[in-house]
């Protein structure tokens, strides 16, 4: 989840997350020599139309998220690569180990450059894929796209960063058409949006007036500047969508960048949520992840709100302070990070979600490398589990 900084510029450097999902129509089961459009059309994130033999495999993959996108329908998903990024970051380190433990193939793959990285035609081409699966807003350029199809290799672009709320059913219904695995991208898909309809159904009903405004600092306590933020997209799409305020989105346009500290304090949101990782405890910042436990995620919780400004916010006062891995920010597995936040945005409404049960239900029907641990961290209880 290299780790990524919040500016706007994704080439220059990531960081983290409003319209429904949308799914690819036309979906059928593909057989195994047939062409793409023979019976619908595949298209990409760029809507650019595909003509090529299915399953396309192996594939080369730019971010290490989508490992954990094929992860979710395929049950080896190492096998379906020729190479990958190596941004270990993406998916934490923690993640990445128990990966290398169940498919050691991982740790030996030829590395391609990742989405935040100078793409590279010729990394690509001696990795020998079918496919090169790469991030839309990023990846390469239309002259580099020409250079690969014409040695033979499709570009496909899906997306999990710049709209992944938007997006993301649409790139995983891709990957399952890549892959041969139609039904398994279509059960997932169906599971998610199962239950996306129950909160937006109950978000239809609360007024514009009701609805708290919300400060997400990415990377929280990471160096001494503040304040890495949500803008227009990524996760500010989800905050939307669970009926919050994100208060970067007035001023920041693009998906992820910088808010001054000034607009911040005078903003003075209702709710403050960080995200952070094992990335951040060198720099003294917010961490959390299997190799934590709560009291030491809590504790570094605490640390980065008593920062000068942070301490005097309303959010902090009250005590409505989260905290959320970085690697649930942008992830294939959003639908976990999108209860969290509806039960920390509108505790009364949402206090009957239950996103460790939604992990729990995904690590058992789905992914092929399960979740361990904890990912997420409140630096009080919640209202809705003390009854307030």
């Amino acid at each position: 989840m290299q780790i990524e900084r919040s500016i706007p510029s994704r080439r220059a450097a990531l960081t983290l997350l409003g319209a429904l999902p949308l799914v690819l129509a036309g979906c059928g089961k593909a057989d195994d020599k047939r062409k793409a459009g023979a019976d619908a059309p595949l298209t990409d994130l760029r809507d650019r139309p595909l003509d090529l033999t299915l399953p396309a495999k192996p594939l080369t993959i730019d971010d290490g998220r989508y490992l954990i996108a094929l992860s979710l329908i395929h049950p080896d998903p190492v096998s379906l690569l020729s190479g990958w990024s190596g941004d270990v970051n993406r998916i934490s380190p923690e993640q990445y180990k128990a990966y290398v433990a169940r498919f050691p193939k991982l740790a030996t793959l030829p590395r391609t450059p990742n989405s935040s990285d100078e793409f590279s035609v010729e990394a690509v081409l001696a990795a020998a894929p079918k496919a090169a699966v790469v991030s839309l807003g990023s990846g390469p350029t239309d002259a580099q796209v020409a250079q690969l199809t014409s040695a033979g290799v499709d570009v496909v672009f899906i997306d999990f960063f710049s709209h992944p709320f938007e997006n993301q059913a649409r790139s995983l219904t891709l990957l399952g058409r890549l892959i041969g695995r139609e039904e398994q991208a279509a059960a997932y898909n169906k599971f998610r949006q199962d239950k996306l309809d129950v909160i937006s159904k109950r978000v239809a009903a609360i007024p514009a007036d009701k609805r708290p405004t919300v400060f997400l600092e990415a990377h929280a306590g990471n160096g001494p500047d503040c304040c890495n933020s949500p803008g227009k997209g990524n996760v500010g799409d989800y905050i939307s969508f669970v009926g919050g305020r994100n208060i970067g989105e007035d001023v920041i346009k693009a998906p992820f960048g910088k808010l001054n500290l000034e607009y911040v304090i005078d903003r003075n949101p209702d709710v403050y949520i960080a995200t952070g990782g094992p990335h951040l405890e060198k720099a003294g910042g917010f961490v959390v992840g299997p190799q934590y436990d709560e009291a030491r995620s809590r504790a570094s919780l605490r640390k980065v709100t008593e920062r000068r400004g942070i301490a005097s916010l309303s959010a902090v006062r009250a005590g409505r302070v989260h905290g959320l891995s970085h690697q649930m920010i942008n992830s294939p597995i959003d639908i976990v990070a999108t209860e969290a936040l509806a039960r920390w945005i509108h505790p009364d409404l949402f206090s009957d979600l239950d996103p460790q049960a939604t992990l729990d239900t995904i690590n058992r029907r789905f992914l092929a490398v399960p979740y361990t641990g904890s990912y997420w961290t409140d630096l009080q209880p919640s209202p809705a589990s003390t009854g307030e």
